[in-house]
């Protein structure tokens, strides 16, 4: 989970794979050639622009579509990607990785059950990659399937041993089905994470320290404006999860609003603003 903050604007290994080894000469086959070094360059609107020849030069391959769906993921343009992921799919339904883009898109727009769905067909493809799929867990948590998602997260402690995130996403969905109680004792045990400050929301899920104490390491000392934001996006995002798990949804709307709004980061700032929506909507019941 780590690598959460950066995913979304990196070309995944398996999506560059469909560029790599092809036919030099073949005009398709240069232009994704091309997109793929373009998304890799995080050059989107490049890569936009060169997926759309190849696929003006055969309508009929798949994988212009998912280099496409890509840039306009890297770009934001949800509806657009998923689209393109969905052709994709269509000329290929093997390519797993264009379930697994598309499951993203799917959540991010508020589709849980729609991306539950694709993560799932996704590692029916790639069964190995189980345990390390944090994202479905998320999903799983947003769809209510707590049991499944507590089972994702125990799982996920095999890849992400020193990932703070990995163990409080397996407390909130065991606090759901067994109390904040129980979940505390089962608490998965974790090695070093160095980001500040999830060593102290680790303390914070624990009972050992107050939420305060969570902002107080995210703004202590001297450090660049990036880093400052990625600290207190961090603090933001789990207190939200805290004070939900603690049935304190006004408090827990204040952070999540905050970590899905000015502090907003990569995939998980996605995660804040749909549930920051969620919290809302509940509100107005």
């Amino acid at each position: 989970m780590r690598c959460h903050s950066d995913a979304r604007f990196l070309v995944a290994s398996c999506l560059l794979a469909v560029t790599f080894g092809l036919a030099r000469g073949d005009t398709t086959d240069d232009y994704m050639q091309q997109a793929g070094h373009a998304l890799n360059n995080r050059d989107a609107r490049k890569a936009i622009e060169l997926a759309g020849k190849a696929i003006e030069a055969n309508p009929k391959d798949a994988r212009g579509y998912l280099l496409r769906g890509s840039g306009f993921e890297m770009l934001r343009q949800h509806d657009k990607a998923i689209a393109d992921f969905t052709r994709c799919i269509e000329r290929d339904p093997k390519l797993a990785v264009a379930y697994d883009h598309r499951g993203s898109e799917q959540f991010i727009l508020g589709h849980i059950k729609e991306s539950l769905d694709d993560f799932d067909k996704f590692l029916t493809l790639q069964p190995k990659a189980a345990p390390s799929h944090w994202k479905r867990g998320i999903s799983l948590y947003y769809a209510r399937r707590y049991e499944d998602g507590r089972k994702q997260f125990k799982d996920g402690d095999k890849v992400f041993g020193n990932d703070v995130e990995n163990a409080v996403w397996h407390f909130i969905c065991n606090a759901k089905l067994k109390g904040v109680g129980k979940a505390r004792e089962e608490i998965l045990k974790i090695g070093k994470d160095d980001r500040v400050p999830m060593m102290v929301v680790y303390d914070l899920f624990m009972g050992k320290c107050k939420p305060d104490e969570v902002l107080k390491a995210a703004e202590a000392g001297e450090v660049p404006a990036p880093l400052r934001k990625q600290q207190l996006f961090y603090a933001h995002l789990y207190l939200g999860l805290y004070y939900d798990a603690k049935g304190d949804k006004a408090k827990a709307l204040h952070h999540m609003k905050l970590a899905g709004g000015e502090y907003r980061l990569g995939y998980m700032g996605d995660v804040a603003h749909v549930h920051a929506e969620l919290l809302e909507k509940e509100a107005k019941k």
